[in-house]
């Protein structure tokens, strides 16, 4: 009897302990994530050229897309970009990230985690209906495939900025209304922003939580009508020595972690994308990565995750930096295996001494930034200090003054010309 009192009083206290505890906040249902495919980083048409043929589009076909499309749509509007820190594609106030995205499509209404880089269902219904009847009767709401409405939440602004948090909050649905509608234009797809409509009216049909406020619709889909066609970059049009070329090829450009310099990378891959070559950046690590005076960029893969088959062209930038590949073993079997296998190998600046210490320059014709002369006759080049040299399938260049002329030699050695 003793035993029994004894157990009695421990769950008596257990069951009081447990319910004093708070409860913890709701986290997505995992089976109801649809999880999309790695979002591209890269593609084929230049920031340019995506400005140029951005257009408010109306009028859909009746193609829909599948989730990876609709999955890189979301990432342009409110993708992580940096799982360490949380820095997403679109700039945030304080980094509050107050705006979230609820999809809708004929196969339902769901909101965008961009944590998990998924979906979560909302309503298994099409809303489309509804939402164009909230948004005064307009048909491009209805026929699109494809509707994000970006819905923000002043509270949780306010604390930290107080009656500016309105502000803060609409101008960053304009960012992120602007990279999903060109992030669509490299899709090959039209779209438009919808601001009028009834919010009251959305928020009810698409269930949408008091707190947050819907602030637009942007449209997306096949666009009904043919966009413009991208013109020519001004330098490029007055020079007669120049002509577009289309490889379908692609390159990755290998970058140091830190201090690898701009124009040789930036040039480079702007006129390798020109020629319609897909262009990755890889380095020593994932993330931004920082270059001199001051560029930026996404480094979307690790050198050691290189596959050579996988390229056409494997591009070692310069810089400062270049020296963390000086002795990089990975580095140098990449380059021995890409020269052995045909592929274009390029470097510039002081790049090509990885090159020359992976042994692929023996009797080449090869030039450099002046400091890495000895470096590259050691390594059995034969040093003419040219801006630009191409031998074969070796194409290496001087310093950021020649970035133009290499991205051209290389794009061209893609291409199969001489």
């Amino acid at each position: 009897m003793k035993r029994i009192a004894v157990l009695a009083v421990v769950l008596s206290a257990l069951a009081t302990f447990c319910k004093g505890q708070p409860e913890q906040p709701a986290a997505p249902v995992e089976d109801k994530l649809i999880r999309f495919g790695p979002p591209k980083p890269a593609g084929t048409m230049s920031l340019e050229g995506a400005l140029s043929r951005r257009r408010s589009v109306r009028e859909f076909t009746n193609q829909v897309f599948g989730l990876d499309q609709i999955g890189q749509l979301a990432w342009a509007g409110q993708g992580i970009t940096d799982f360490q820190t949380g820095f997403r594609t679109a700039p945030s106030a304080g980094a509050i990230y107050p705006i979230e995205l609820f999809i809708a499509t004929d196969r339902g209404l769901f909101v965008y985690r961009p944590e998990q880089h998924a979906m979560e269902d909302v309503l298994l219904l099409d809303v489309r209906g509804q939402l164009a009847a909230a948004a005064m009767g307009q048909d491009v709401v209805a026929q699109a495939p494809c509707s994000i409405i970006l819905a923000g939440s002043t509270n949780r602004l306010r604390e930290k900025y107080g009656n500016d948090a309105r502000r803060f909050m609409l101008l960053e649905a304009g960012h992120i209304a602007q990279n999903i509608q060109l992030q669509a234009v490299t899709m090959g797809l039209g779209s438009v922003p919808v601001g009028a409509f009834d919010a009251r009216t959305l928020s009810r049909a698409c269930k949408i939580p008091a707190e947050l406020e819907p602030l637009l619709i942007v449209c997306v889909g096949y666009p009904g009508t043919k966009l413009p066609a991208v013109a020519p970059e001004p330098e490029e049009q007055a020079s007669p020595d120049y002509t577009p070329l289309r490889t379908g090829k692609r390159a990755v450009l290998i970058v140091a972690r830190n201090k690898f310099r701009d124009e040789e990378l930036f040039e480079t891959r702007r006129r390798l994308q020109n020629a319609n070559v897909q262009t990755v950046i890889a380095s020593t690590r994932l993330g931004l990565i920082k270059g001199v005076p001051q560029g930026r960029i996404e480094a979307a893969l690790l050198l050691n995750d290189i596959v050579v088959d996988d390229f056409d062209a494997f591009v070692f930038i310069g810089g400062p930096g270049a020296r963390e590949y000086f002795d990089n073993r990975i580095a140098f079997d990449i380059v021995r295996e890409a020269a052995e296998s045909g592929k274009v190998v390029g470097a510039i600046c002081i790049a090509p001494t990885i090159l020359a210490r992976a042994g692929v320059l023996h009797g080449v014709r090869a030039t450099a930034f002046a400091s890495e002369e000895k470096r590259l006759k050691k390594g059995g080049a034969v040093f003419t200090g040219a801006a630009v040299e191409r031998d074969g399938k070796i194409i290496t260049a001087n310093g950021p003054e020649a970035a133009k002329q290499f991205g051209k030699a290389l794009a061209e050695a893609l291409a199969g010309g001489k």
